[in-house]
């Protein structure tokens, strides 16, 4: 399986855009975008640019302007990008990575409940 290209930081908040609202126009994108912080219309459309290149979102004639996609699954980006921060970050362990998340955090007791209901899960998957 090709790996998924690794999104900045920018490029990130857009892919959660797109996953979260479907096909967009770069004006589209570039107005939630605005709703939190002010940016460029001609920034947002760059960096959309770049990711096509890339190969992280597709677009689509419309008009005048595109309609871009995200090709890569919400899911399937954030395990290649938790991948690659464990093994570069925690040497692999995912022992490391869970014991620093819930060290540094509050975690409720819902989550933690949450947490021992999957590891139960995943204890019954390897009997």
């Amino acid at each position: 399986m090709a790996r998924t290209p690794k999104p900045t930081d920018a490029e990130l908040e857009i892919l959660q855009l797109l996953w979260r609202h479907g096909p967009q126009t770069v004006r589209t994108v570039n107005d939630t975008l605005n709703e939190k912080r002010r940016v460029g219309y001609t920034t947002t459309l760059k960096i959309m640019q770049i990711m096509f290149e890339k190969g992280m979102v597709t677009r689509e004639q419309e008009g005048r302007g595109h309609i871009y996609s995200a090709v890569y699954q919400e899911q399937e980006t954030q395990k290649e990008l938790l991948d690659r921060f464990m093994e570069n970050a925690f040497g692999g362990s995912a022992l490391k990575l869970v014991m620093q998340a819930l060290g540094n955090r509050k975690t409720s007791k819902q989550e933690l409940d949450e947490i021992k209901d999957y590891l139960a899960g995943l204890e019954e998957e390897k009997k």
